[in-house]
């Protein structure tokens, strides 16, 4: 079993900064990659964010290319998400999710294992 807990929303204005963090534990050896998803209201879980567990490679949605990084802590068993330069249309449920199968995808079934998601709201 793997849990993935997620921390860091909250509410911060336009331009402001929040940095989200997703610890897993249970049972993660089989990890080859972990991303970040976001879901507004009314609207379908999108991609965000993705990071190779093993190569650190990282892949970006374009909205959020030069605003937001992801990195991880291999000894904390912890992925985080910074994002800066925070907008309006940022704003929704921010879900971690896990990749233990080898995917390696940009969707939400490529991912097996999800946390239980934060909110962030960006003000303008």
């Amino acid at each position: 079993q793997v849990q993935l807990v997620e921390a860091g929303g909250g509410l911060v204005q336009a331009g402001g900064s929040l940095r989200l963090s997703c610890a897993a534990s249970g049972r993660t050896f089989s990890r080859y990659c972990m991303a970040w998803f976001r879901q507004a209201p009314g609207k379908e879980r999108e991609f965000v964010a993705r990071i190779d567990w093993s190569a650190g490679i990282t892949y970006y949605t374009d909205s959020v290319k030069g605003r937001f990084t992801i990195s991880k802590d291999n000894a904390k068993n912890t992925v985080y998400l910074q994002m800066n330069s925070l907008k309006p249309e940022d704003t929704a449920v921010y879900y971690c999710a896990l990749d233990s199968r080898g995917y390696y995808g940009l969707r939400t079934y490529d991912y097996d294992h999800w946390g239980q998601g934060t909110q962030v709201t960006v003000s303008s």
